[in-house]
């Protein structure tokens, strides 16, 4: 059987803002962020570990891959 489709999702690359390295992957669904928070993909932040800077910090969306 062929996979599901998970709807309008976007892949994209996550940047450490402390030394600016492409570390993660993750995928975001563009309705929710667009419809019901009015941010774009560009403003979507998370907290997450950085293994060059070895601490929690913030990443910020880089580019759309898909």
């Amino acid at each position: 059987m062929a996979a599901k489709k998970k709807g309008p999702r976007q892949l994209i690359g996550m940047k450490c803002t402390q030394h600016g390295g492409m570390n993660y992957l993750t995928e975001v669904n563009k309705n929710n962020l667009q419809i019901k928070h009015n941010i774009s993909i560009k403003a979507f932040v998370l907290r997450k570990y950085c293994p060059t800077c070895r601490q929690h910090v913030e990443h910020k969306a880089l580019v759309k891959l898909k």
